[in-house]
């Protein structure tokens, strides 16, 4: 009786994959084809990632202080603003270590309507910048949904930029869509695929006119709505609040505080590093 019962445990245990010859069973990993990228609030998210695309060179070790250390780059510091910043010094901002600015152009604003306006200081700050020897640049902050709207938001930059012209610019057009976040924006609810399909309409207009095209985000834009590998035609100029650049792809420009302080702007100002790989000079 004894070793009837022992042969039937055996069995069982044969039948549940628990003896013999048997594999064992083999779990997906659930982070295939996915990274590990910083969060922006201290923790780390897995994304997936996008095969092809290159990734962010510069290392966290090559930086001390938020101070590029490393030699693989030269390095810009710039600052990026609107009318928010009222009338702008920029003789004295040019003289504070100041190289470049991004100067918003113009926007659309984010209610029912979707009404178009120009910056208020925009012919102010574009032509005080090139006086004192900055490089510039411009950016559009879009509230568009739908590529037409893109396309309408591309042609209203144009015309603005008309005096001015290409050769004017050393950087750039950016295109700037941002989710507002709350119910009653006109955007609230927008899927990354007409995001991306957004930025593509409002850069291939720009580029027909001769311009350089670019695409601003911040991280989760970059990770989860942009399809980045659609833009890989348009300079990166990403948002990553931290003490190193630490947006997983490659990216020419990085905005790294939203609070700093530059001579002849009041206020907090936006701060940004253009990183020139040094063997393309």
């Amino acid at each position: 009786m004894r070793d009837r019962i022992v042969a039937a445990v055996f069995s069982l245990l044969l039948l549940a994959g628990c003896g013999g010859d048997r594999e064992p069973v083999q779990t997906a990993d659930p982070y295939a084809g996915m990274v590990q990228v910083e969060s922006g609030y201290g923790t780390k998210m897995w994304v997936t990632k996008h095969e092809g695309l290159p990734v962010n060179l510069l290392r966290q070790a090559d930086f001390s202080d938020g101070v590029y250390t490393g030699a693989d780059f030269k390095v810009l510091r710039g600052v990026d603003v609107s009318e928010h910043q009222g009338r702008i010094d920029w003789k004295a901002a040019a003289s504070d270590d100041i190289d470049f600015a991004i100067l918003r152009a113009g926007y659309r604003g984010y209610g029912e309507a979707g009404t178009m306006r120009r910056d208020l200081y925009f012919v102010e700050n574009i032509e005080g910048a090139l006086a004192n020897g900055l490089d510039t640049g411009v950016y559009f902050f879009s509230q568009a949904t739908s590529p037409e709207e893109a396309e309408e938001e591309a042609a209203f930059l144009l015309d603005i930029l008309a005096a001015y012209g290409p050769e004017k610019m050393k950087l750039p057009v950016y295109y700037d869509w941002e989710d507002i976040g709350v119910d009653a924006a006109r955007t609230d609810g927008v899927h990354g695929e007409t995001i991306t399909a957004c930025a593509e309409a409002f850069c291939a207009k720009i580029r027909e006119a001769g311009y350089q095209t670019g695409v601003y985000a911040y991280r989760y834009l970059g990770y989860f709505s942009y399809d980045l590998s659609r833009l890989d035609d348009c300079s990166l100029w990403i948002a990553a609040i931290n003490s190193y650049p630490d947006f997983y792809y490659a990216h020419e420009l990085w905005q790294y505080s939203a609070n700093g302080s530059v001579s002849g702007i009041t206020g907090p100002v936006d701060l940004d590093y253009w990183f020139q790989p040094v063997a393309e000079e």
